[in-house]
């Protein structure tokens, strides 16, 4: 099973604090590297990490606020100075082609190929082995959210292949698409020497408000990444400011039927009491913990 790598590169709100820097996510899949937002200093965390920012091929804004998006004209930079070769392909929400010629406009130049794709709810990107899904959430401006979600994907069963005397042929490949064919003038079911591989879900929701699509996208993942700016104490802020509580953050969890949740987006109010915050997650959701900067995860 190919597995999908995960670097929290920042895990800050707002305010960065000397733990946390502002908001990014690193999302790696074969050949597939993806960014979920980019906060300042994004180019930084990338070295203290020793991942090249060279291999990125894919960045996805939530929204278009300062503490999600001021470390693109440096990473920007930081590309075009490393001889960075491809097409880095940007998705986010409405008024990402704005954003975008506007920090063409400030560093006068960028010496990268640049694709920018405003994409809405939905499915946003379809390949072969993946997909990425996308619902708007409710956070004052143009918001949305992000499923990753690898393909099921039949397996041969190489016991069986080897039992019935099955070469290497181009033929096996009939069978792992789900096809029967004739071998020696007997018919194989591909049901027969197959299996299904189950695909993975990462649901990543940031900035927004509790609401019923950040559950309904979630549905049944293997890991959601929520914010969660407040506790619960503060259940009127969070609403005012239309952030989630690390409650709403666990709600999600649960209602979804996901297996496990991944807090961040912490405010530097919570820093040294951040077993308060898990605690009240806990409670709705056992199985949540706190994203640290320059965590790494491997699913």
């Amino acid at each position: 099973m190919q597995r999908i790598n995960l670097a929290f590169l920042g895990t800050g709100n707002a305010i960065p604090t000397e733990m946390r820097n502002h908001t990014g996510i690193l999302l790696g899949f074969k050949n597939e590297n993806i960014l979920f937002d980019c906060g300042e200093g994004m180019q930084r965390q990338f070295r203290l990490l020793e991942i090249s920012p060279a291999k990125l091929t894919r960045i996805f804004i939530t929204h278009w606020h300062g503490d999600h998006i001021l470390g693109l004209p440096g990473l920007f930079q930081t590309l075009a100075m490393s001889n960075y070769t491809r097409k880095l392909k940007i998705y986010g929400p409405r008024g990402t082609n704005h954003f975008i010629s506007i920090i063409k406009e400030l560093l006068m130049h960028i010496n990268i190929e640049l694709e920018i794709n405003e994409v809405d709810e939905g499915t946003v990107l379809d390949e072969d082995e993946f997909k990425i899904e996308a619902k708007r959430m409710d956070h004052g401006t143009p918001s949305l959210a992000y499923s990753f979600i690898v393909k099921d994907k039949l397996r041969l069963n190489k016991e069986k292949i080897k039992k019935l005397g099955l070469p290497n042929l181009p033929i096996l490949k009939n069978l792992q698409d789900g096809k029967d064919i004739i071998f020696n003038k007997k018919k194989i079911k591909a049901s027969s020497v197959t299996y299904r591989e189950l695909g993975r879900k990462i649901t990543i929701i940031l900035d927004t408000k509790m609401n019923e699509k950040a559950i309904e996208l979630a549905k049944n993942s293997d890991l959601v990444i929520t914010e969660s700016t407040f506790s619960e104490e503060e259940a009127e802020k969070a609403k005012e400011y239309m952030h989630l509580t690390a409650k709403d953050a666990a709600t999600i969890a649960k209602k979804s039927k996901s297996k496990a949740l991944i807090i961040t987006h912490i405010s530097q109010r919570y820093e040294h009491n951040l077993s308060a915050i898990e605690k009240e997650a806990r409670k709705t959701f056992k199985n949540t913990k706190i994203a640290r900067d320059l965590d790494i995860l491997e699913l």
